[in-house]
């Protein structure tokens, strides 16, 4: 890879991130407007980490939980789409419990605890790849804290997925 293109990708993660601090100032509307700009620029074929991660924050930057859904499914599609290489980093494995949490929830305000489930199942499954750090203890935590919320929905509470049936 050559310095401009290194420096062009580093430019895009720079902008996502100024569109993270406005998203957690508050200003839901001008970081949904930031992020759909570098979407429109990165495209559905662009770079999967930037695009994981763009639609990761541009979830959360939604109103409507039916499109954060959707865009909780397409960070976790360009996530997938690492896979096809030779293997997600590191870094990417310590995504994966989010990216499943994150679904999890979105299922669960849109009344579809069973899908929540199977979601949060696969969120504790990939939990291996966290540290014991801030962040690995704060996704396992709002883990626990929506298991126990789907505990008390009808159906009981999470169950495996079925690779990890006995």
């Amino acid at each position: 890879m050559t310095e401009q293109q290194e420096a062009s990708e580093d430019a895009v993660m720079t902008r996502i991130g100024q569109a993270v601090i406005l998203l957690h100032a508050g200003d839901r509307e001008e970081a949904r407007n930031r992020l759909g700009e570098i979407w429109s620029e990165i495209g559905e074929e662009g770079d999967s980490l930037h695009r994981c991660t763009l639609a990761h924050y541009m979830a959360d930057a939604q109103d409507d939980p039916a499109d954060e859904l959707a865009w909780d499914l397409r960070a976790l599609t360009a996530a997938e789409a690492l896979e096809d290489g030779p293997g997600p980093g590191p870094a990417m494995l310590v995504f994966y419990p989010s990216l499943h949490l994150s679904l999890a929830a979105d299922y669960v305000k849109l009344q579809r605890p069973e899908a929540a489930r199977i979601h949060l199942a696969r969120a504790r499954a990939a939990t291996g790849a966290l540290s014991d750090d801030g962040y690995g203890n704060g996704v396992r935590a709002a883990i626990a804290g929506l298991e126990r919320r789907l505990a008390v929905e009808p159906g009981g509470g999470p169950r495996p997925f079925p690779e990890q049936s006995p």
